[in-house]
Parts: structure tokens; C-alpha cells; sequence
């Protein structure tokens, strides 16, 4: 009993220290170096590709189709370059947000929720259902196919055979990391928006 009044506060105190200082510096540090990546390749490949995604984007329905490819292209290489740095990362948030929301809602919406057609998985807001139906029937026969006129085992050897169903859930998914980082900002000791902020505060108190 008395072990357990003196250690309950303590285990307490650490596991609130450890979750504000996984608020101030772990969490923003993890969700940018997630996200930087991704969206440095993204618009890398947006702007080598840009002669062709310009049609892509037509089809979408996209106004000044080849513009938007390279101001997509450009907002998500130089937003993830400014969330590997840690610098500006709020305001580098709010055009990633507005990416992903015109990709979920032009390129993905239709397909439903789900990227991959899980029977096993399906989240109960998935309003595509038949999608995932389709696609496991398409995935069956491509199986078939494979097994019967090809080295199955060796295609599979490094991963499963699947059919995207290209549904919104990375699109939404990164938007609300990226929420998420518009409230905490680029975190301490690893970011330069900290560093900035901390030699203003100094020369104020000056």
C-alpha cells in the first residue's frame, strides 16, 4: 500500500510530463517527417509529369488544367520541404489542406472511402460498398488468370495481387495530420519556426 502511494503520483507526473512533451516536440516532429516525404515526391512527380497530368486534370474537370498541375506540383514540393525544415509550418498547412481536399473531392470522392477493397476492413461510413464488390470479383479473376498462365508464386513473392479502389482515405487521412499540425505548429528543438520564435522572445526581453 504504501509502494503504491508513493509510486501512483510519480507514474502519474512522468506520464503527464511524457504527454506534454510528446505535445511540444515528439507528435509535430513525427507527423512532418510522415509527411514532408510524401508530398516532396508528389509534387516532384507532378511537375516532371506536367505535359500529361495536364489532360488528367481536365478530365477532373479542373479549371487552367496544365496551371494546376504545376501550382499543385509547387505547393506540395516546396509544403514539404517546408515541413522537413520545421519552418513556416502552419502556413505551409493551409495550401496542403487545400490540395488534398480538391483530390478527395475531384479525383477520389466517386471511388468511395477506402484506397483497397478490404471486405474484412470496411469502415461503416464507406458509401461505396459496390466498389469493393467489384474490385474483389476483378482481383479473383486476375488471380485465376495468373495462376493459370503464369508464375504465380513468384509474382507474389514480394507482396499480394490487388485492385485499387482509389477511395479518399489517404487524401482525408493526410489532411487531418495535417490539421493537426496547423494547431501544434512545427514542434520544439527540431524545427526552425522554434528557433525563430525563441530568438524573438529573447530580444523582447532584452
Amino acid at each position: 500500500m504504501g509502494v503504491g502511494f508513493i509510486v501512483g503520483p510519480q507514474v502519474s507526473a512522468i506520464l503527464f510530463a511524457g504527454a506534454v512533451f510528446g505535445h511540444l516536440f515528439l507528435a509535430p516532429l513525427a507527423l512532418r517527417i510522415y509527411l514532408a516525404p510524401i508530398f516532396i515526391m508528389a509534387g516532384s512527380n507532378k511537375l516532371k509529369h506536367a505535359e500529361h497530368l495536364g489532360s488528367y486534370f481536365e478530365s477532373l474537370g479542373i479549371p487552367a488544367p496544365e496551371l494546376m498541375v504545376y501550382a499543385a506540383g509547387l505547393t506540395e514540393l516546396l509544403g514539404g520541404i517546408a515541413l522537413l525544415a520545421g519552418f513556416a509550418v502552419r502556413w505551409a498547412a493551409i495550401p496542403l489542406m487545400f490540395t488534398m481536399l480538391v483530390a478527395a473531392t475531384t479525383a477520389h470522392w466517386e471511388n468511395g472511402w477506402h484506397v483497397l477493397p478490404e471486405t474484412d476492413l470496411t469502415v461503416p461510413w464507406e458509401w461505396r460498398t459496390d466498389l469493393i464488390e467489384e474490385a474483389n470479383t476483378r482481383k479473383d479473376a486476375a488471380r485465376s488468370l495468373l495462376k493459370a498462365h503464369g508464375n504465380y508464386s513468384w509474382l507474389t513473392e514480394t507482396g499480394s495481387i490487388t485492385i485499387l479502389k482509389n477511395g479518399i482515405e489517404f487524401a482525408a487521412t493526410y489532411f487531418i495530420m495535417l490539421l493537426a499540425l496547423l494547431y501544434l505548429g512545427a514542434g520544439r528543438f527540431f524545427s526552425i519556426d522554434y528557433w525563430i520564435a525563441r530568438k524573438w522572445r529573447n530580444r523582447d526581453n532584452c
